[in-house]
Formats: C-alpha cells, sequence, structure tokens
C-alpha cells in the first residue's frame, strides 16, 4: 500500500498534541513531509546548528520524533526503520554526551576508557518512541582522561553525572533521553560508573540470572567502543553457557512467573491494559525468545541474536520452536510495538497503558481507526496468540528430552512397586561416600529427584545393572548439582538415561565421562537424523570473535561428541534404522573432518603462509569412504597434496611442498585426536597411505598415482575401491576421482587377482579370528567375505565403482554377477554391526533387553530369530564364495 502523508499529517495534527507542536515549531520539516519526501526529511531533521551539545542533540531528538512519527503514521517507514532509527541517535547522543563531558575537564580529549553499554531494546536496536536508555557505564583507570591530580575512580563518575545530566535535564529545547543506570551490577550501592575489573569480577562469580537475560542485547554503543567489545568479550562465558545451568535455568522460570504474578493490571486488553507488562504483552514476547535464547545459546552461536524477531526467526531456524510461533509472535510483536508507539506520539509520554473514554478513541484515530473499540479489539487480537504461548512455555509439563522418542522399553503405566534394597542402598548414597553428594546443595537437588531416580531404575528392564551404573556415574562426577537440576526439570529424561545405562555401556561410559552431553537430549530435534554435511561443518567451524585454535578445536569437539551421543540414544530407542545411523555417523566425522582441516590451515598458515595453486586433501577410505560407520569406527583416510613437490609457501617460515603438507597432515590428524579440554575425537588410521606406515604421511597425486599405477598390491586397489574424497576443493576432488577411476578401471589378470585375494583372506582368518557368535565382520560369510566379494567383481570386471557398498551390491546384483540375497545379507549384518558395537560390545549375547533389541534393529522376532537370520545370511554369502572362487567356506559356528 503507497504511503499516505496527508492523512498522516492531519491524523497527527488532530490527534497527537505533541505531533502538532513540533510541525509548527519545524516547518521545513512539515514541508517536506508534506511533499511526501520522507527520506529528505529524515536527513533534515539529523543537520542541526547548535552552540554546544545538549542543544543539538535535543534538536536533533525533536526532529527526528516528528519525522520518524509521520513516517510511521504514513505507512513510509516501517516499524523495524523507526526503531533502528531512533536506536542509533540513541548511540550518538550517548557517546555525544560522554565525548563533551569528557572534553569539558579534558579538553581535544578523546573519549578512551570511557565505555557506554546498550542494553534492553536500546542494545536490541528496538527502542520505542519515547523510550529511557538503559546504559551501562564503565571505565578504565589505565586509559581514562583525565587531569594530572584527579583520582580516576573520581573522575569517572564526574563524568558519569554530567553525562546522565546532558541527556535527561529538561530545558527550552525540551530533553533528549531520560536515563535509567539501575541495570548495573548492585545499583543500589554503587556508583554510577564500574570500573572495567570489578565489573568483570562480579559477572564473572556473583551475578543473577536477570542479568544474564539483560546481556543478550547488550553492546558497545558509545565511548571507547573497542574496550566496551571487548569486555563483552571476556564476560561472554557468563552470558552463554555452553552447558545448561539449570539452577541458572530455575532462576529464569522464576523470573518468567514473575512476569505475571506482578502484573497487577488488567489481564486481557481492555481501557487500562498495560501493552508492554500485561497478559500477551510485549514483555511475554521478549521473554519467551530470551528464555530459549539463554537455555540454548550456549551451545548454538546462531541463537546468539539482539533483536525480538531475529531471536524468534533464530529459533525457528534451529527448531527450537515451531514456525508457526515464530511467526504469530513476530506479528503480535510488531503490532503492539505500532500501539504503543500511537500511546507514546500523542503527548510524548512514556505510557504503555490504553486510556479510557474519549482519550482511547483519540489513539485510536491516531492509528486510522474509528473508535476505541475497535482498537481494544486489535489489541486482544495481537495479545491473544501471545497469551497462549507464554501460557504453553509456564506450563510445560516437566517432560524431558524429545517428545518424539519412540520408546524403545515400552513405559509401564503401572510401574513396579520399588524394593525395599533398592530404596535403602540409594537412601545411602548420602552418606558422604560420593564427592558429588556431599555439599547441602547437592543433597537437596538428590531429595528433589530420588523418587523419580527410584522409579526408573525399577522400571529398568535390569535394574541392579541400572543401579551399579548409576554409582558408577555419580562417582566419577565432581559436582551432581546441576545432572539433579536436570533431571527435575526434564523428569522424561530418566528414561534416556535408564536406557543408555541398561543397553549400551559405551554410552554409559561416555556419559560418565561427560555428563554434560545429556544437554543435547532436551532439544526438540534430539532424535531427528543429523543433517547435509555442509550444516554440520557449519554449526562445529561457527566461529566467535575472540577465538583462538583451542577454542575452535574445543567446540569441534563439543558439537562433534553431542552428534555421536545423540545417535547412540537414536540407535537404542530405535528412532531409525541403523543403517541410517550409520549414514548419520558418517556424515558427522565428514564433516568433523572438513572443520578439522579448515581450521589446522588456518592456524598453519599464520606461521608459513599458504602454497599457492596446491591444497591438502583428505582422502576416506574403508567405511568412512563407503558413507556408514558404527560408533567404534576409526576414520581411515590417506592425505593427499595437488600440484608440485617444488612449491614452496610464502610465510614468514617458508616451507617446501612435501615438508609443508606433511606437517599440516600432521596437524589435522591431531586436531581430531590428540585430547583438549573436551577430549578427543576420533582414532584415525593412516596407514593405507602409499607405502603404508614407512612412507611419508602426504604425497602429492601424481606420486599417489604412479605409485598406485607401478607399486601398489592388490590389497590397495582393493581398499581404492571405496576412495571418496572428504575434504577438498572441487577441482581437487574431479582430480583425485579421475586418478581412482583410471587405476580401478585397469585391465587385470582374474587369476592373479583371485590368488592374491584368497590369500589374503586367508592369512587374515587365521591371525584375526571372529571376537564372538554376533561378530557379523569377521565370521566366515561375514561383512569381510562378502566384501571381498564385492572387490573382486569390482576390480575383475570394472564395474560397480561405487565406495557406497550397497550401491556396488545393487550394480552387480543387477549386471547378474550376484544374487539379489547378497543386498539382504550386506543390510541385516551391517545392522547387526552398528548395533552391536553399542548394545554388545563383546560381540557375545548381550542381556535380554538388549537382545530383544538388537533383534528388533534387525527386523527379527527375537533374538533367536535374529541368530537363524545371521546364519541365512552368512549361508547366502559363502554359497556366492562357492559360485565365484569355487572354494568352500570353512563356517565358524
Amino acid at each position: 500500500m503507497a504511503a499516505d502523508w496527508t492523512s498522516a499529517l492531519t491524523r497527527a495534527r488532530a490527534h497527537a498534541p505533541f505531533l502538532a507542536r513540533a510541525l509548527e515549531r519545524r516547518p521545513d520539516l512539515a514541508e517536506l513531509l508534506a511533499a511526501g519526501d520522507g527520506d529528505a526529511a529524515l536527513i533534515a531533521a539529523k543537520q542541526v546548528d547548535a552552540e554546544d551539545v545538549a542543544t543539538a542533540l535535543r534538536r536533533e531528538r525533536l526532529g527526528l520524533a516528528l519525522v520518524l512519527a509521520i513516517g510511521d503514521l504514513a505507512g513510509g517507514f516501517d516499524l523495524d526503520k523507526v526503531m533502528r532509527e531512533l536506536s542509533t541517535f540513541a548511540d550518538r547522543a550517548l557517546h555525544g554526551a560522554l565525548a563533551a563531558a569528557i572534553a569539558r575537564r579534558v579538553p581535544d580529549a578523546e573519549p578512551a576508557g570511557m565505555i557506554g553499554l546498550a542494553l534492553g531494546k536500546h542494545g536490541a536496536g528496538e527502542l520505542n518512541y519515547s523510550s529511557d536508555i538503559d546504559p551501562i557505564l564503565l571505565y578504565d583507570p589505565a586509559t581514562l582522561p583525565r587531569r594530572e591530580r584527579d583520582e580516576p575512580g573520581e573522575t569517572a563518575q564526574r563524568y558519569a553525572r554530567e553525562t546522565v545530566r546532558l541527556l535527561s535535564e529538561v530545558t527550552s529545547e525540551g530533553y533528549v533521553f531520560r536515563v535509567d543506570l539501575r541495570l548495573r551490577p548492585a545499583a543500589e550501592v554503587s556508583p554510577p560508573a564500574l570500573p572495567l575489573d570489578a565489573a568483570i569480577t562480579h559477572y564473572e562469580s556473583s551475578a543473577l540470572a536477570w542479568e544474564r537475560a539483560a546481556f543478550i542485547r547488550a553492546r558497545a554503543c558509545a565511548g571507547d567502543i573497542a574496550a566496551g567489545e571487548a569486555f563483552l568479550d571476556h564476560i561472554r562465558p557468563f552470558v552463554w553457557r555452553r552447558s545448561l545451568d539449570f539452577g541458572a535455568i530455575d532462576e529464569i522460570r522464576r523470573l518468567t512467573y514473575r512476569i505475571r504474578d506482578e502484573q497487577s493490571g488488567l489481564a486481557s486488553p481492555e481501557p487500562g491494559y498495560n501493552l508492554k507488562l500485561g497478559r500477551g504483552g510485549i514483555r511475554e514476547i521478549e521473554f519467551f525468545a530470551q528464555t530459549h535464547q539463554l537455555i540454548h545459546g550456549g551451545r548454538d552461536p546462531s541463537l546468539r541474536v539482539r533483536g525480538t524477531r531475529a531471536a524468534l526467526d533464530a529459533l525457528a531456524a534451529t527448531g527450537r520452536i515451531a514456525p508457526e510461533d515464530a511467526r504469530l509472535l513476530g506479528e503480535s510483536y510488531d503490532g503492539l510495538r505500532t500501539i504503543e508507539h500511537r500511546l507514546q506520539m500523542v503527548a510524548d509520554k512514556q505510557t504503555h497503558s490504553l486510556p479510557a473514554g474519549e482519550a482511547l478513541d483519540n489513539v485510536a484515530r491516531l492509528h486510522g481507526l474509528d473508535d476505541g473499540a475497535a482498537l481494544v479489539a486489535h489489541v486482544r487480537d495481537l495479545a491473544r496468540p501471545v497469551a497462549e504461548r507464554f501460557d504453553a512455555l509456564l506450563d510445560q509439563d516437566r517432560t524431558s528430552g524429545p517428545a518424539s522418542a519412540p520408546r524403545t522399553l515400552a513405559a509401564d503405566d503401572n510401574p513396579p512397586p520399588v524394593p525395599a534394597d533398592l530404596a535403602d542402598r540409594v537412601a545411602g548414597w548420602r552418606g558422604g561416600r560420593y564427592q558429588a553428594l556431599r555439599s547441602p546443595a547437592a543433597l537437596g537437588a538428590f531429595e528433589a529427584i530420588r523418587p523419580d531416580l527410584l522409579a526408573s531404575i525399577a522400571a529398568s528392564p535390569d535394574p541392579d545393572a541400572t543401579l551399579v551404573r548409576w554409582e558408577s556415574l555419580i562417582a566419577r562426577l565432581p559436582s551432581a548439582i546441576n545432572l539433579f537440576r536436570l533431571l527435575e526439570a526434564r523428569p522424561g529424561l530418566f528414561a534416556l538415561i535408564a536406557d543408555c545405562l541398561t543397553l549400551a555401556p559405551p554410552l554409559a561410559d561416555e556419559l560418565a565421562r561427560r555428563p554434560d552431553l545429556l544437554d543435547a537430549l532436551i532439544d526438540r530435534t534430539a532424535l531427528d537424523l543429523p543433517g547435509r554435511v555442509a550444516d554440520l561443518a557449519e554449526r562445529m567451524g561457527r566461529r566467535e570473535r575472540g577465538d583462538d585454535y583451542e577454542m575452535r578445536l574445543d567446540r569441534l569437539r563439543v558439537v562433534t561428541g553431542e552428534a555421536r551421543f545423540a545417535l547412540g540414544v537414536q540407535l537404542i530407542e530405535a528412532a531409525h534404522d541403523p543403517l541410517a545411523i550409520a549414514a548419520g555417523l558418517a556424515r558427522t566425522a565428514e564433516a568433523a573432518l572438513q572443520v578439522a582441516l579448515a581450521a589446522a590451515e588456518e592456524e598453519f598458515a599464520a606461521r608459513h603462509g599458504r602454497i599457492v595453486g596446491s591444497e591438502l586433501v583428505v582422502v576416506g577410505l574403508g567405511r568412512l569412504g563407503g558413507g556408514a560407520l558404527t560408533h567404534a569406527s576409526d576414520l581411515d583416510i590417506i592425505y593427499l597434496f595437488t600440484g608440485t613437490h617444488e612449491g614452496e609457501s610464502d610465510g614468514d617460515r617458508p616451507l617446501g611442498a612435501t615438508l609443508y603438507f606433511n606437517r599440516l597432515a600432521q596437524r589435522v590428524t591431531a586436531a581430531l585426536s590428540v585430547p583438549t579440554a573436551q577430549g578427543a575425537l576420533y582414532e584415525v588410521d593412516t596407514r593405507l597411505r602409499p607405502q603404508g606406515a614407512q612412507g611419508p604421511l602426504a604425497v602429492s597425486v601424481e606420486s599417489f598415482a604412479r605409485y598406485q599405477r607401478e607399486d601398489a598390491w592388490t590389497w590397495e586397489h582393493m581398499a581404492l575401491t571405496r576412495a571418496r574424497v572428504i575434504a577438498g576443493s572441487e577441482a581437487a576432488r574431479e582430480e583425485i576421482d579421475g586418478v581412482v577411476d583410471a587405476i580401478l578401471r585397469a585391465p587385470r589378470d582374474p587369476d592373479a587377482l583371485r590368488t592374491d585375494l584368497l590369500a589374503m583372506r586367508g592369512e587374515m582368518a587365521a591371525h584375526k579370528p571372529p571376537k564372538g557368535p554376533l561378530d557379523a565382520k569377521l565370521l566366515r560369510g561375514g561383512l569381510v567375505d562378502l566384501e571381498f566379494l564385492i572387490h573382486f567383481l569390482q576390480l575383475r570386471d570394472r564395474i560397480a565403482l561405487t565406495p557406497d557398498l550397497a550401491a556396488a551390491i545393487a550394480a552387480l546384483v543387477e549386471a547378474g554377477s550376484l544374487p539379489a540375497a547378497i543386498g539382504e545379507a550386506h543390510d541385516l549384518m551391517t545392522r547387526l554391526l552398528v548395533g552391536t558395537r553399542l548394545l554388545a560390545p563383546e560381540l557375545s549375547r548381550p542381556k535380554a533387553a538388549a537382545a530383544a533389541l538388537l533383534a528388533r534393529q534387525s527386523g527379527c522376532e527375537d533374538y533367536a530369530a535374529l541368530l537363524q537370520a545371521l546364519d541365512a545370511a552368512r549361508g547366502a554369502v559363502a554359497a556366492a564364495w562357492q559360485a565365484i572362487f569355487g572354494e568352500t567356506l570353512e563356517m565358524d559356528q
């Protein structure tokens, strides 16, 4: 709809005394507005002549208030533009006042050492029409401009008081902003400006949850901006905690309730209703977004945005809230803020409540509605969806993790009674045996969850094993407070933890090492498979200002560890086919390799530079190359570099190409396998490189191609059938794919190939016997034999040359080279392989619940049926082996 400037001016003169007076005082602006030239009017409003800062700011403020109001009423300026212009003016005003206060005492001095932080709506760029500003003023005693004998602290307070006076004092020109400094630490006793060190100490040691919420939207806006941003970087761990602090979340929840409890005004829109604080009002939208940001933003930097609508959109994009909720809350936010502006335009007062009688009709007509009743109806429509969603936030029944969890061990509507000996043993945890349960706070948190804990253990399929593993978990924790508060807030997590402890020893051990892995299970998306490699890599590699190399590696470990743990929970919850879990694990590892390579390259280049025209490429082999890992898989990789050996890096400490890329490859391996504060990620196996462990870690693509053509053994060409570039440019991928394809398509002597292959398999069988009856990999007729069959046919016939084993089998079946039963055998044994790595790591029969789950994952009715299906699959492989090699497999029993 086109802007209607004439109507806006008419309504402003008729219904907003403040705007009517402003139009009389600024006829130059009135003329531009009448001509419909809002942008020119906005420029003119910012160009004022005055003998001092105070007067100049007041005149600019009046001009901006007039132009933005008319532009808003006309539909020429949207809400975002109005709020942004008001907020950037507040930045200029606070900066100008600080500079003037300093220059009055130290002429020509820059405002170094004095910092203005914008918080609240100002920090978010969402100031309302007649808003206060709520800055925090800080100073650095070492750099604060002052006279020679001035004491820094006293001087800073002088500057702060003068800044506030310059902005808030009412003169014949009006005022600039009312300034509220009560968001500073200990505002009732602290001075107006705080020294940086004292502020840092406060936020690192004694700040409250509401202060965390306030700093979501904080930014340095005035004075020494660089110092302010450095301060915010320093306290970032206080605001955005990497591990969920459920003690703090409890405080946030109490604050959330307090918004409703302390709002004594009208509950629904009618005259007297408070647009900001009322039920369904602006504050509820802001707090809805901020609560989710505080809970999830420590682990997901994409949520660390300041604007309310931006936060809602980010939460929807990451699946933390429904897209429809984000849309409705965002639309209500814009609508309520617009009406709030209308209220304030009338007399330039900081008001948020709908008036009564003629005053209500007046605001309605200023907005373009017929009367007050229409305005109230409009506000009701805006507030209703907000109230409903805020109610849902308050009433979240303390369910845990993902509501979509397809419970593996079905919940019992009539849980069994808790045996007395179990209750007594858990009660005994209070006796000081465990360090994690020695403080009064820990004991209090434990008592809050003890009934649910006992019920969960009693209902588990193996209560004794679950109890032992719970005790192992508690014994390894330095503190259990956060774990217990998490379980108090999300009791449904008891069932998931019980499954981990009972069914999957590797997950239980990992959880004991890193209890914070449970944080990953409270997301709506916890039981969703990981997305694309690019999306995973973006999350793992997301950088923040001030991050060093170690911080980047820590983040890589945190995100990768959470993804792997979540996939493990998805496996034991039977949320997805184990084949899909295997593919998800492979995508996770691929993304981790890409991020590790990028981080190591950047760190290495800082000292040694780069080699123009060359790059390091990571090639995956084995299960990584085939895109199907298990939780116990190593990463089989080789490093290649493009370009020639003659290159040299261009850094301060140049290196020749071979040495450069070998050292860089070592860095990449270390980035994945060396423990940091967050532990290690993967075991990396590079023994499949040319010349094995004796050869250089990284070789040129040209050397690799020559070695494969002239010197490689048959087993190396077999490994090459599963080669896939994991990290590297598109050009490098094409070059290496071409080399691999040429090697695999080279003619071979079928008899020599058969002889080599059978000799290799016989030697492997002699030195690596199966570890148990569930060893789907090494049992004769198992996956190793199946892979030998596939690789023989691929190399002999030069067809089905794809690293994806399932796709290769399908192509060979279609070509008539294999019976269809081989595809079914591959899928069953791969599902079993993936499942046993968590549910039966010893590869012998697990306890009943895990055995039943293994059968279910493999599509079998029970464990006995699983063993029969495994025997049938091995039989199919043995039959194909006999048909292709003319040799009978000696089957293990």
